[in-house]
């Protein structure tokens, strides 16, 4: 388990180290972040901060996730598998989605990059490829990184997924969760913290399913998941990540992630659901995540049916803000809540183990 240490650690290292070039890079080139006209008016003065800090993030995971492997040479371990490479294709395509967006809002000043159709299309065709894949590369125990059948902790066995619904609900997933990391990157380091205890619960879950594998002790309550223990260097270079860019981008933050980052961090989650086969589980974990895209949801809905705003503003990290509470306050608090959301999901998934053993 050395590797998932080094993965992390590397990716911690090159997130932290990366970063501060960045910074002065951007602010070089005068690549500053523009604020929404309506957004709280505490936000002004922000104005002007580089963002695309999401490239550290990215370059970060790649980075601990290689090194996991190099290390790995030393201990005859295996090398990258299918199921690790099409997560971080897949969180590296929606970066560059997320890129290409940042790019034309720097480079018009304003805070529209890409247009709605246009950035649907490159999360969808993300996601599409992703799925399609996933459902192919067949190891020597016949298992494919995804699976057609529902999965809670573990596949549900009477929901079975044609392969054309799997591929639609591969969308769904992809474009739900990068869109709602992308939401929740409203506040100084709130997104990344975040994310980081997220990744944080998956690589307790996947090492455990590495342990429980059936391939390696097919016994009651073992996992037929493919790449587990891959999965694990994957979620720890995230954490590590996110860990480093925030030691920059906490309030005050001198660098935001962006697009580029918030995208490729959604990836992550959705690749890591659908591969670790914990969809429905992951609701849970990424609980603030959910509520906050839910938040967006409403209020359009809202709005467009009654003409009424539920929220002062949505995301509703905004709401509590314009409530008066502080930046800070808003981001300790969500932050809590995400605890409290990974040790419930932690609690469900180990829960379900022991039930499982038990009977």
């Amino acid at each position: 388990m050395i590797q998932i240490l080094i993965s992390a650690g590397v990716a911690l290292a090159v997130a932290i180290l990366v970063t501060p070039v960045l910074i002065r890079l951007f602010t070089r080139q005068g690549f500053g972040h523009e604020i929404r006209e309506d957004g709280p008016p505490s936000h002004r003065t922000k104005r002007g901060t580089p963002s695309m800090g999401g490239v550290a993030i990215v370059a970060g995971i790649w980075g601990g996730y290689l090194a996991a492997h190099l290390a790995g040479l030393s201990f005859h371990g295996a090398g990258p598998s299918a199921s690790g490479l099409l997560v971080l294709g897949l969180a590296s395509a929606l970066g560059v989605v997320g890129f290409i967006d940042d790019l034309i809002k720097i480079r018009l000043a304003r805070n529209l990059g890409l247009n709605k159709t246009t950035k649907t299309v490159g999360q969808v065709s993300a996601a599409v490829i992703f799925a399609v894949l996933a459902l192919g590369f067949r190891d020597a125990d016949g298992l494919t990184p995804g699976s057609t059948q529902l999965s809670y902790v573990r596949e549900i066995a009477t929901v079975t997924l044609p392969v054309l619904v799997f591929i639609l609900f591969c969308v769904v997933l992809v474009s739900a969760w990068s869109n709602a990391v992308n939401f929740t990157d409203g506040l100084d380091g709130l997104a990344a913290g975040a994310m980081a205890m997220v990744s944080a619960v998956y690589v307790l879950i996947t090492v455990w399913q590495h342990r429980n594998a059936c391939a390696i002790t097919p016994e009651l309550g073992c996992y037929n998941v493919r790449d587990p223990l891959d999965l694990a260097f994957v979620a720890a270079a995230t954490a590590g990540a996110c860990i480093g860019f925030l030691w920059w981008n906490a309030a005050p933050a001198k660098i935001f992630m962006g697009d580029t980052g918030s995208l490729a961090l959604g990836g992550i989650i959705a690749g890591i659901s659908v591969t670790s086969h914990t969809e429905i589980l992951a609701v849970v974990l990424g609980a603030l995540f959910v509520a906050e895209i839910a938040s967006v949801v409403i209020q359009i809905l809202a709005f467009r049916t009654t003409g009424r705003r539920v929220f002062r503003m949505a995301p509703f990290h905004h709401h509590f803000e314009l409530l008066g509470w502080a930046e800070t306050t808003v981001i300790i608090r969500f932050w809590l809540l995400t605890a409290i959301a990974c040790g419930l999901g932690v609690a469900l998934f180990y829960g379900e183990w022991f039930a499982t053993v038990g009977d």
